[in-house]
């Protein structure tokens, strides 16, 4: 069965509890059992994970390049900072899919950038949690298409 990463980055952590008016009341582990039914659905297991460490969140860019179908990746604020989380995704030669809860383009305008987007097929922001299960569509279209980083 192919493995989808999804890769969460910093703070994601403390979802239900941290700016519950921009991230909603759903926790992280709720967000997981979402997208687990929605990697069900499609026919692919679910390798889902959280730090608030660059460094670890780098590692597994790399593992996912080696072990996954297809990346779904929520960098958090390294979206907007990070270069190395850049040149690791650049490496990849699977699909990447970049995914937010809130919509960054109606916040600060330092949170305007991604980095992660110029090495995804795509974006998925806005839709709160649900917006794993769309990425998760997204990301089988694009293994169905053959499309790869």
């Amino acid at each position: 069965m192919p493995i989808l990463f999804v890769l969460n980055g910093p703070n994601l952590n403390l979802l239900g509890a941290r700016e519950p008016a921009i991230y909603g009341r759903e926790t992280l582990a709720d967000i997981e059992a979402r997208t687990a039914k929605a990697c069900a659905a499609l026919g692919f297991g679910l390798d889902f994970r959280q730090t608030n460490h660059e460094g670890v969140l780098v590692d597994w860019v790399q593992e996912a390049g080696r072990a996954a179908a297809a990346l779904i990746l929520n960098a958090g604020a390294y979206t907007h900072t990070s270069l190395a989380i850049l040149d690791a995704l650049r490496a990849l030669t699977i699909p990447i899919v970049e995914v937010h809860l809130s919509l960054p383009a109606k916040r600060e305008s330092f949170r305007h950038r991604s980095y992660v987007a110029m090495a995804a097929q795509g974006l998925i922001a806005g839709f709160g949690g649900a917006g794993y299960g769309l990425a998760v569509q997204a990301a089988a279209d694009l293994i169905a298409a053959g499309k790869t980083g």
